[in-house]
Formats: structure tokens, sequence, C-alpha cells
């Protein structure tokens, strides 16, 4: 039996059965999940107040380490940079669709949205890149789970609110979006759609179970973007957009990699891109980071985090 820990909310649980499944088709296991309550989860404040970088997930790895659990399995985006001592990224699985889209009343796409439009969103990864687009919306701070949010669309509190794809579909609920943005209006947060299946770091054995689902493409995917993350010093909250996509090039395999960042008012923006091997993911995401570094994103950055 592999106890799995998660957070409680309804997606959390059913990207964890998820990945259960997967390891009783594989190895034939059964397993249990063990819900825990996060810091994330109980703090109603925004999350770029409460810090956003592990919020989500730190009490699901004190009980991995405290042998609670044997698997952690978070959403790959909330996961902080910096890795943590005593434990294993042991498997990184095949990559939902990363994109943010768009729920509106009346089905209405972001362009059709009138001037003075309330679109929710907690993010400054969002705010930057909604306001950038210069459409006279306004934006309000969002929180909670995915029916809360949904909630405020329905009830008539909000006009649309925007979302990762990624979590609609595996709640089966895809249908209910508007609109899928696409990345040259709106980049996703980097490790957005992914999954992170941890394990302590001197447990083999559940490491050698959890390495089937490893995906190598979205392992190098991920890894261009959260190392660009990193170099920029910027946490899970930052106004920051990346995505990284596996393509065949001339030569083989090539690994494209897209970011921005962005103030909040939507002005400035930077955004650059890079290509390179995808067995020199980290490279690219650092070299792609000093870009930004050199065209000033450290000055954005910083105007936006100063108290």
């Amino acid at each position: 039996m592999i106890r799995i820990g998660t957070r409680a909310s309804a997606l959390a649980t059913t990207q964890s059965t998820w990945v259960g499944e997967q390891l009783r088709q594989a190895h034939g296991i059964d397993f249990e999940l063990v819900e825990i309550s996060t810091y994330g989860d109980r703090s109603a404040a925004p999350l770029a107040q409460i810090g956003g970088t592990g919020v989500f997930v730190a009490a699901v790895r004190e009980a991995l380490l405290a042998g609670q659990v044997d698997i952690a399995v978070h959403s790959l985006k909330d996961l902080p940079t910096t890795p943590a001592d005593g434990l294993s990224l042991a498997a990184v699985p095949p990559r939902e669709d990363p994109r943010d889209v768009l729920i509106a009343r009346d089905g209405l796409t972001l362009g059709e949205l009138p001037r003075g439009a309330r679109v929710g969103t907690g993010s400054p990864r969002r705010v930057s890149q909604l306001n950038a687009l210069g459409l006279g919306i306004e934006i309000a701070d969002l929180r909670g789970n995915v029916d809360t949010r949904i909630g405020k669309v329905t009830g008539g509190e909000l006009d649309a609110i925007v979302l990762a794809r990624a979590g609609l579909l595996r709640l089966g609920r895809a249908d209910e979006a508007s609109e899928v943005l696409d990345p040259l209006q709106m980049l996703p947060a980097p490790g957005q759609g992914a999954l992170a299946c941890e394990c302590r770091a001197d447990d083999d054995a559940t490491a050698r179970l959890l390495s089937v689902l490893d995906d190598p493409d979205t392992r190098a995917a991920v890894t261009a973007e959260r190392t660009l993350l990193a170099t920029l010093e910027a946490g899970c909250s930052a106004p920051v957009g990346a995505l990284a996509d596996v393509v065949w090039g001339d030569d083989g395999d090539e690994l494209w990699l897209r970011a921005v960042v962005g103030d909040p008012s939507g002005a400035p923006t930077i955004r650059r891109s890079a290509s390179g091997a995808p067995g020199d993911a980290a490279a690219l995401g650092r070299r792609l980071a000093e870009e930004l570094l050199a065209d000033g994103a450290d000055r954005i950055m910083g105007s936006v985090t100063a108290p």
C-alpha cells in the first residue's frame, strides 16, 4: 500500500488519484490518499501578500519527511525552485494543456468583454498580461477553489475569471471555458499543467516505482521554465510567465522557451524567447533569464515586490 500525500481540494485529490491509478496499473499496488491542510488553503489573504512560494506544498512535504506518507503529489507550478533537503523529484508525468482559459458570462471571449468589465484573478502574472492588452477591463482579486471561482461569474459578482485549463480538464469541466487564451496573449506560470511526484531522497524503492511516470519532454520543458524563474530570483507569485515546448527541428528535437516579465499595471513588459537542446534545458533557462535581466526584468520585479 502506497500512501499519497495531497491537498484536500477536489483538483488536488483528482490529480493524486490519477497518480495512484497509474501506479496501480504499472505495478499492481494499492494506494490511499492522505489529505493534508496547507497554509495556502487556510489563508484567505491574496497570494502575493502571504508570499505565494511554497504555501501550498510545505505541509505536504513535512508529512513526507516525517514518514506519514510515501509520496507527495503537487501542482508543479506551486513547487519552490529551490530543492528541498531530503526529498527527490522522482517523476514529472506527461503535462496537461498548460494554457489559461477565460470563463465569462454569456460565453464572451476576452476581446468581447466591454470596457469596465470585472475580471477575477489572484495572479500578478495574469494581471500584468491582461493589463498589457489595453482592453480597459477592471481586475478583481480572486482566491478559492474552482467551484468558488466559477461561482463568482455565475452569481454575477464578476464578468469573467481566468483559470488554468489543466485543472478544468482534470476535473472534466473544460467545456465551461469561454475561450482558451493563446500564449501570445497570456503565457502561463512556469510549470503550469504539470505534476510533481516527490519521495524521500533515501527511498530508492519508491523512486523506482515512480520512475515509470516520468516524461522526458515534460521534465525538460519544466526544467527550463523553473531554471528561468530561479535565475530571476522570482517566486511562484511573481509576474513571470514562461512556456517551453519540445519541437522537431532541422537537427532533431529542439526546446523552445518563451518568457514574459511584466508590471501589474501592464507597462513595462519584457518578452523574449530562445531555443536549445532538450538536454541543455537548465542552461537554456539560465540564458533566457540573463537576457531578461539585461533588459531590465530585475527593475520591473523590484518595483512590484518592494514594500
